[in-house]
C-alpha cells in the first residue's frame, strides 16, 4: 500500500505544498542574495568614491605646488621643461 494514505489526491496535495514551500524558499534565498549584492555594491561604490576624491585632492595639491614653484623660479622651471621636452623628443625619435 501507499505510505501517503489511501487517497491518491492527498499525495498530490502534499507534493504541491512541498513544491510551493521550495518555491518560497528559493524566492527568499534570491532576495537575500540580492540584498547582499546591493550592500556589497554600495560598499565598493563608496570606497571607489573615496579613492577618487583622495586622488583628486592629491592632484590638486600637486598642481598647486608646481604652480608655486614656477612662480618662485620661472627660469629654472623653463629650463627643466625644455630638458624634459628634449628627452621625450629623443625617446620618441628612437622608437
Amino acid at each position: 500500500m501507499s505510505r501517503m494514505g489511501d487517497n491518491p489526491a492527498s499525495g498530490t496535495s502534499g507534493m504541491a505544498d512541498k513544491a510551493a514551500e521550495v518555491g518560497q524558499n528559493l524566492r527568499d534565498l534570491g532576495g537575500q542574495v540580492r540584498d547582499q549584492a546591493r550592500e556589497k555594491y554600495e560598499q565598493l561604490s563608496g570606497q571607489a568614491q573615496e579613492y577618487y576624491d583622495h586622488g583628486r585632492e592629491m592632484a590638486q595639491q600637486w598642481e598647486q605646488s608646481i604652480e608655486s614653484y614656477v612662480q618662485e623660479k620661472p627660469i629654472q622651471s623653463l629650463l627643466i621643461a625644455a630638458g624634459v621636452g628634449m628627452l621625450l623628443g629623443i625617446i620618441w625619435k628612437r622608437s
